[in-house]
């Protein structure tokens, strides 16, 4: 997300293409999303793109329906950097509906 965020014509192109994807698995109830690759284009993306990129994950991503998968793996070793040491969205102070995972 944000390549060519300032170019008039194309600055937009991934935000709508992201948005595009999400709008998809949302409408056929997806489980989840699966993002292969870098959610940026740039290292260190512009405080715009930041705010763009999760105005688009709040409106497809948040929700009160339960998430309908389950990590059987040893979360407290593979999420270990996280602040809970679990996936977010089975924190209750969250309200994820659904997931992006990134590999």
């Amino acid at each position: 997300l944000g390549y060519a965020v300032r170019d008039p014509i194309r600055g937009l192109d991934s935000f709508a293409a992201f948005e595009e994807v999400l709008a998809l698995a949302k409408r056929h109830k997806c489980d989840m999303v699966l993002f292969a690759g870098d959610l940026f284009h740039e290292n260190k993306p512009s405080r715009r793109t930041l705010h763009k990129t999760m105005t688009i994950i709040r409106k497809y991503c948040m929700g009160s329906n339960p998430v309908q998968i389950q990590i059987v793996s040893n979360q407290e070793q593979n999420f270990k950097r996280s602040l809970h040491g679990r996936v977010n969205y089975e924190d209750e102070f969250y309200s994820v509906d659904l997931p992006i995972f990134a590999i």
